[in-house]
């Protein structure tokens, strides 16, 4: 049996199959259910696949992406930040980036389903507004789980799970927050991030130069490459996968991907954030003012 405040939960989770969903608003302790939920399938002798969508505290891979790791034994479960694959959103504010999430989150699901015993996808913490529902709409939609999980304080979830338990067939179970679980001072996200995005730069870097034409979206023919500047970047193989990050760096007329993964990239997909590698700040950017002035 599984200890801990949702164990009777845990015990039933871990012995289904399909997908599941955990849904639930900021620092109500998805990622921690999600991790002792993984345990608990590998205790019982099968096999999970963990897909993290969150794309600003992520667990698994990077910021601005969302990422699949296999777990088949008490090994993966202690290196969980490594990823299996990763798709590339470019953002780390989920509402800006609705059609992206979704379709990373969907293609990992699809790549997991046939793989693993169970899938757990653990989602943003954007839940209310047209937004956050129009997100959660559309994975359900796409993502077809078998459960969602619901973790809330209060009634807070009320409206989305209504939306849910009327427009699709699915068992939606909702449980309050661990009382235990707080809420998380802002600057110790930051700090979070930029930890990560520290471990998705760790040296040795290298300065590849590229060309104009490897982007998508494809660049506007006489852009000022100054403009890209600081720009982050997806590092794509040519076949739909993500291998890592890139930031853009434009000096002395040539522009170069900075980067620790780029053996096999293909093209480059431009990311909605500029990001600096000294401080591993970011700042929200809009590719039509950076390409077009609008």
């Amino acid at each position: 049996m599984s200890d801990g405040h949702h164990g009777a939960l845990l015990d039933d989770l871990a012995r289904r199959r399909g997908v599941i969903m955990l849904v639930g608003g900021p620092d109500t302790g998805k990622s921690t259910l999600a991790r002792d939920l993984l345990a608990a399938v590998v205790a019982a002798g099968k096999t999970a696949a963990y897909i993290d969508a969150d794309i600003d505290q992520t667990t698994v891979g990077p910021p601005t992406c969302v990422g699949l790791k296999y777990v088949r034994d008490q090994r993966d479960l202690s290196h969980l930040g490594q990823a299996d694959e990763l798709h590339f959103v470019g953002a780390i504010a989920p509402d800006s980036v609705i059609l992206q999430q979704v379709v990373a989150t969907t293609a990992l699901v699809d790549a997991a389903r046939g793989a693993a015993d169970l899938v757990v996808v653990d989602t943003t913490g954007s839940i209310s507004g047209v937004g956050g529902q129009t997100l959660k709409y559309h994975k359900m939609e796409l993502c077809r789980p078998d459960v969602v999980i619901g973790l809330q304080r209060g009634a807070e979830l009320e409206p989305l799970v209504g939306m849910f338990r009327r427009f699709f067939s699915v068992d939606v179970e909702t449980a309050e927050v661990d009382p235990e679980v707080r809420l998380v001072d802002p600057e110790v996200r930051r700090a979070h991030r930029a930890k990560a995005f520290a471990a998705a730069f760790a040296e040795p870097l290298q300065r590849w130069r590229v060309r104009d034409t490897v982007f998508a979206p494809t660049l506007p023919a006489g852009l000022d490459l100054a403009r890209l500047h600081g720009v982050l970047v997806g590092l794509q193989d040519g076949s739909g996968a993500c291998l890592g990050l890139g930031v853009l760096e434009h000096e002395a007329g040539v522009l170069r991907v900075v980067t620790n993964q780029g053996d096999g990239m293909r093209g480059l997909r431009l990311g909605s954030l500029r990001l600096d590698l000294n401080t591993l700040d970011v700042h929200r950017v809009r590719l039509g003012e950076v390409m077009f002035g609008l």
